[in-house]
């Protein structure tokens, strides 16, 4: 059943049935490693990373796979599941490591029968701290975790200094464990329900996690930041590359002089013309284009126009 069925605009209720998604819309996600091929250059940045325990930092801008380049070395080197940490201008590094439910507990301790009488001794903190994304990365581990930290450029000014000393030392505090009377005290990890002990409130890695940072180029970081990490600037796509992308992710060859080698050759001139334009723009427009029940004539261009439209403005 064609897409163009699902709204008309006449306000009458109907059943309709939606055709299937494009592969990268599928839920639960899919890991996209195996659809990605790194450009020259990109495999030196990560085996430098890898081999001197430094984070690689990515610059690029949307789309251009920075993010998948960590589900595929994670997925080659067998570092088990991708911790992933988002960054917003209200980030920050304490919460990265651990996060303490200070009023859940003490919401907690009022619930206790006789909870003014209880023994300290009876006060459980551990089901109120969770580690934090960075915190679970840091554990000790006999092989490295992989850690995404996602537009690092999106973070608060002070962000990428305060990182370094953990970054440099691999190691930090949990203050609430560090002056608690029981050790070890088990706090769950990041991503899934397994607990971890741990002493003393000090958490020290043993094996530096492969942390790959993603920037979208829209600052400048300080240059004590920059000389602790591997840099690599993602090149502008080609039409070799894109056709490569665009065949992976949908499943079949493209076509020369076809619709979609159209597209991808008119979407290149656009960057290449300093247009902003992200891949997932021109994967949506050609699953479109390759639908067998999707729009045509003039219907087509003008959501074609309408999927591919430059992201800086309105």
């Amino acid at each position: 059943m064609s897409w163009t069925t699902y709204y008309v605009g006449d306000g009458r209720p109907r059943d309709v049935v939606l055709a299937d998604p494009p592969p990268w819309r599928t839920f639960p996600r899919k890991p996209l490693g195996t659809q990605f091929r790194p450009p020259q250059g990109l495999t030196d940045a990560v085996n430098a990373a890898l081999h001197l325990r430094r984070p690689l930092l990515l610059t690029g801008p949307a789309g251009s796979g920075k993010s998948t380049v960590i589900e595929q070395v994670s997925a080659e080197l067998r570092l088990g599941p991708v911790l992933r940490w988002h960054l917003t201008s209200r980030s920050t590094l304490a919460d990265a490591l651990c996060r303490y439910d200070a009023l859940g507990r003490l919401h907690a301790q009022r619930l206790q029968p006789g909870a003014g009488d209880a023994p300290a001794d009876h006060d459980d903190i551990a089901p109120f701290l969770r580690l934090g994304p960075l915190g679970t990365a840091l554990l000790p581990s006999e092989r490295p975790r992989a850690l995404l930290i996602d537009e690092v450029d999106k973070s608060d000014l002070d962000l990428p200094s305060d990182l370094l000393d953990v970054l440099e030392r691999g190691e930090y505090e949990i203050p609430e464990l560090v002056r608690h009377r029981h050790s070890p005290v088990p706090v769950r990890g990041w991503a899934g329900d397994q607990h971890h002990p741990i002493e003393r409130g000090r958490v020290q890695c043993t094996a530096f996690p492969f942390i790959v940072m993603t920037s979208n180029g829209e600052r400048d970081f300080p240059a004590p930041f920059l000389r602790r990490c591997i840099r690599y600037r993602m090149p502008k796509p080609t039409d070799a590359m894109l056709r490569h992308v665009v065949a992976a992710h949908l499943g079949c060859d493209v076509l020369e002089g076809g619709p979609v080698a159209e597209l991808i050759t008119s979407f290149v001139e656009r960057l290449h013309a300093g247009e902003s334009l992200a891949v997932d723009q021109l994967l949506n427009a050609a699953h479109l284009l390759t639908d067998p029940d999707g729009p045509q004539g003039e219907q087509r261009e003008r959501l074609v126009r309408l999927l591919v439209r430059e992201l800086a403005g309105d």
